[in-house]
């Protein structure tokens, strides 16, 4: 668009320079300089544009837009001047223009190009930002819904009558065979419940915070599994710092259960697991149970995948093989990396 809204009066202007009243003399001349010079400037322009998205590639970032900015002007300079002194090297070699090389011409049309290129580059940055910034909101627009989805999801699983059922069984059977350990485990679910009101409207908790909810989710869990459950915990201190989403760790081992057969002979082994590299990592043994056709397991999961995506910019790594699944979730040094 742009180069089709500046390739005629770029061309009528530098052949204006360079001709002078000679160039609107006749109409031969006319067409000829101006199909020749409005060709060069194609393809002048389309290296500049290439030009353009390399340094872009390379200097991507937003505290790197003035680097990036005086890289282009610097190089879109240079090429101004070999570009013109080339187009005008060339009418001289023609002797149908009957042209003559002119410093005083050249400079004048050097100028003109010049302060042209660098509006141009100024202005096509203008566009990328607003380009950028439309797209920012669509992508907030989208995580609002995503979130409102994920709300509803986490909803859904706080209020699991199949879990909330196992949970007020265990503790039924606890009060009448051990008054202390029914305590203990009153005590936990209230911690499960709480945490999971509490962090509903939350974007980010530390690894910490997220790491004691699932050890008093999993107790709550053993108390029906028992030995055929087992959770294993290895993560430096430094790493209970950064942050995640609340509840994805219990999104994660809930979809194990969901989808692994689990018993006393056949356990189902859950490693959890950060070690320094930005990465908190989730492995599982894979024993998968019959499971109806029309059941969708991996529902919260991939929403769980959507909510990373959109609110860090980075992607939840999932790897299967014949034994074992491991999930990566990119865990936050600091809350200003996530988009909201």
């Amino acid at each position: 668009m742009v180069l089709a809204i500046t390739l005629l009066p770029y061309t009528l202007v530098t052949n204006s320079v360079a001709f002078g009243m000679r160039y609107f003399s006749g109409i031969a001349v006319f067409l000829v300089a101006t199909l020749l010079t409005a060709s060069a400037y194609a393809f002048y322009f389309i290296l500049c544009g290439g030009i353009a998205v390399l340094l872009k590639n390379r200097f991507p970032l937003q505290h790197q837009v003035t680097r990036r900015l005086s890289f282009m002007i610097i190089t879109f300079l240079l090429m101004s001047g070999l570009f013109l002194l080339l187009l005008f090297r060339i009418y001289e070699k023609l002797s149908f223009f009957r042209f003559n090389f002119d410093e005083n011409s050249f400079v004048w049309a050097y100028f003109v190009l010049g302060i042209g290129n660098i509006f141009l580059t100024f202005l096509h940055e203008g566009i990328n930002r607003y380009e950028c910034w439309k797209a920012s909101q669509a992508e907030m627009e989208q995580l609002k819904k995503a979130y409102s989805h994920s709300r509803l999801q986490g909803l859904k699983s706080q209020v699991n009558p199949h879990f909330l059922f196992n949970s007020l069984n265990s503790l039924s059977s606890l009060i009448s065979e051990d008054e202390q350990e029914a305590e203990k485990f009153l005590d936990e679910m209230s911690k499960v419940y709480r945490y999971m009101l509490r962090n509903d409207d939350e974007q980010l908790v530390t690894l910490d915070t997220e790491l004691k909810f699932v050890t008093s989710y999993t107790y709550l869990l053993k108390a029906r599994y028992g030995d055929g459950l087992q959770l294993r915990l290895d993560i430096d201190e430094a790493e209970g710092k950064k942050t995640l989403p609340p509840l994805s760790l219990q999104t994660i081992i809930e979809n194990a259960i969901t989808q692994n057969t689990i018993s006393k002979s056949c356990p189902l082994q859950i490693n959890i697991t950060a070690k320094g590299n930005g990465l908190l990592e989730v492995t599982n043994t894979l024993q998968p149970k019959q499971m109806t056709a029309d059941l969708d397991t991996e529902a919260e999961l991939d929403n769980l995948v959507n909510k990373y995506e959109l609110l860090i910019e980075q992607k939840v790594m999932i790897t299967d093989t014949a034994t074992q699944r491991l999930i990566q979730l990119p865990l936050i040094s600091n809350k200003k990396e996530a988009v909201v």
